[in-house]
């Protein structure tokens, strides 16, 4: 029989300090990131101090842009609550927006180091996926992004004040971050087998894997989460992934089956 998971707390207690297993999490993600995507820069003839460089700029664009994406999608309370809009500590913060700050932030870097975005981007892609799996137990630690109330074997407890209104009778829910973080997982199996393959190592193409991959599995677990950040009546983490898989499918379909390039900075 599959035990229920059930959160311990948000809180790690070490006697002296006490550390939010949230950001442990992350702290932990970012070096384990920092250290894959030097040993793959490597194996493409990359300078790896080029990553250190780079996941200054990467940690500077992701969590603003993480914040200000959940706070956007949150509006009509934050306009009532402005002074909660910088308290990050306070919890929301949205893996599309960091993704999005990420990039954004990894463009201004290689073009100013005139360094191919795509060649970067295929060396930190297999970090970032597998961060995202280690960072999803943040949420079971929180008792937060969950799926709808389920009798499965591998059910997730909820405690009572962090139930969703109208549902505070029901104790058991979808574990909803451990589907991700085990999807997650069998990305970064994938991209690192790609990262192997001498056929599949035109610049772009981990990228636009990910982007594709990590989209597939995210599109359904959204579909189970009570929490889904909403534009209208459409669950904005949706469209997000079905975007991405377009432009992804867009980028190999070029790559692949009309053998062109990719627009990047050094052909510039």
């Amino acid at each position: 029989m599959i035990a229920t998971f059930q959160s311990p707390g948000a809180m790690l207690n070490l006697g002296v300090i006490s550390l939010r297993w949230y950001g442990l999490l992350i702290a932990v993600a970012v070096f384990i990131g920092i250290w894959l995507s030097q040993r793959l820069a490597r194996q493409r003839q990359l300078d790896p101090d080029v990553i250190a460089d780079l996941a200054i700029w990467l940690v500077i664009g992701a969590i603003p842009a993480a914040r200000l994406y959940y706070v956007a999608f949150n509006w009509a309370y934050y306009q009532e609550h402005l002074d909660q809009v910088v308290q990050i500590w306070r919890g929301g913060i949205a893996i599309h927006g960091a993704i999005l700050g990420g990039m954004a932030a990894m463009a201004l870097f290689t073009y100013w180091r005139r360094l191919s975005f795509w060649q970067i981007g295929d060396v930190i892609v297999p970090s970032l996926i597998l961060g995202q799996a280690i960072g999803r137990w943040g949420n079971f630690f929180n008792s937060e992004a969950f799926g709808a109330p389920t009798d499965l074997p591998w059910k997730l407890y909820i405690p009572a004040h962090h139930r969703p209104p109208g549902l505070l009778a029901e104790a058991y829910y979808h574990p909803t971050f451990l589907y991700e973080s085990l999807w997650n997982l069998a990305v970064f199996a994938l991209l690192l087998w790609l990262f192997g393959q001498p056929r599949y190592q035109k610049p772009g193409t981990l990228l636009l894997t990910y982007a594709i991959a990590y989209s597939l599995g995210r599109f359904w677990i959204e579909g189970l989460r009570l929490d889904s950040l909403m534009l209208g009546s459409l669950r904005i983490a949706q469209v997000v992934s079905l975007a991405w898989i377009a432009l992804g499918v867009w980028g190999l379909f070029r790559l692949y089956s009309q053998g062109k390039t990719l627009p990047d900075w050094q052909s510039h």
